[in-house]
């Protein structure tokens, strides 16, 4: 019964086959290897972006620093949401390599960016010229850090505001694949055609080793990209053991398959949840992950039994302390998650 992270989940069992297969002899490396090659074809056809420039790293901390870094400058402004991972969980890596650009905290319920609250930031930055940080980029989460989704109109009217501006869109995909058969849309639809630049097209989360994609749908930032990657550290010389469990996880729609597991497996836990007597959701359960506040005493029990997640006391709800309130809980479901898992949790819940 883990729902700490789906980063505490294990590696799915065709990713390790395909790490086997590509321990057998010589390889090119630093991303010459043949299964590179089909790497990259596979995720153009996927994006519907012929063009698209496709690299590898082996965290969504460099994915995402180093999509930004390529987006603004170090006077810019990054607008990402008050929730957003690149704001609440880099170590102020987007800060770093970007070379000091300047995050700008964005409100919204459940971790989705208000247009009014986005257009008031866009409006009010760098009015007085050179004293002020310039307006620099867009970054989105999709699935958000609260579990919840933005559809592909929601994304296309945040990054009109942007684009307004002329400001490139960044999208962070950590759990991509969550968000996208959550909303049943196609990754283009998704992306580019709703007016992303560059996605964090996360596999880590969803039963890689720890392999995250960058796609960069403007070629001609390719180079910089490649040239930031080595200088960071990045660019990894044994490349074709993240070629072979990012082609494994996109081979016959495995990718979508693990994520629908996951979704699935939080939507039966929120369900149980949801009418467990004193509990409530804190919000709506759309992706893998259940936001929730829980009855103390019930919580002893589940914890008592084995169960671990986390507390989130960043959403306790209001007006709610002493021994007996119920506790702000984060519980996230990963492709391994069972349903006789969840049963086991909700059977403690309620003991």
């Amino acid at each position: 019964m883990n729902f700490t992270s789906d980063n505490a989940a294990p590696v799915a069992p065709q990713v390790m086959a395909a790490l086997q297969a590509a321990n057998i002899g010589a390889a090119p490396s630093y991303g010459a290897d043949h299964l590179m090659d089909q790497v990259r074809a596979e995720i153009r056809r996927i994006f519907e972006a012929p063009d698209a420039a496709v690299y590898l790293v082996t965290t969504g901390t460099a994915a995402n620093a180093l999509s930004l870094a390529i987006s603004t400058q170090p006077w810019g402004a990054v607008f990402c949401h008050r929730r957003a991972h690149v704001e609440e969980d880099e170590c102020g890596a987007p800060e770093f390599f970007t070379g000091g650009a300047k995050l700008v905290l964005i409100d919204g319920e459940h971790a989705r960016m208000r247009p009014e609250a986005l257009a008031r930031a866009l409006a009010a930055t760098g009015q007085t010229g050179v004293h002020n940080v310039q307006r620099g980029m867009l970054s989105l989460t999709n699935s958000t850090e609260n579990g919840t989704v933005y559809t592909p109109a929601q994304i296309a009217q945040l990054t009109a505001l942007a684009r307004a501006h002329h400001l490139p869109c960044h999208l962070d995909g950590a759990r991509f694949a969550n968000a996208l058969v959550a909303l049943g849309c196609t990754p283009a639809e998704m992306t580019w055609k709703a007016g992303i630049d560059v996605v964090s097209f996360g596999g880590t989360k969803n039963g890689l080793m720890g392999v995250e994609a960058v796609v960069i749908f403007d070629p001609a930032k390719a180079w910089e990209f490649e040239l930031r990657r080595k200088r960071a550290g990045h660019l990894i010389s044994k490349h074709r053991y993240l070629s072979a469990q990012m082609l494994a996880y996109l081979t016959d729609d495995l990718w979508l398959d693990l994520a629908q597991r996951a979704n699935a497996a939080a939507q039966h836990l929120s369900t149980g949840i949801a009418a467990l007597e004193g509990a409530q959701l804190l919000h709506p359960t759309e992706a893998n992950a259940v936001f929730a506040a829980i009855p103390a005493a019930a919580h002893a029990r589940a914890e008592a039994a084995g169960a671990r997640y986390y507390l989130w006391p960043d959403d306790q709800p209001t007006g709610t302390t002493g021994d007996d309130a119920p506790l702000a809980v984060r519980l996230v479901c990963s492709w391994s998650t069972t349903k006789d898992e969840v049963d086991a949790f909700l059977a403690a819940l309620t003991a």
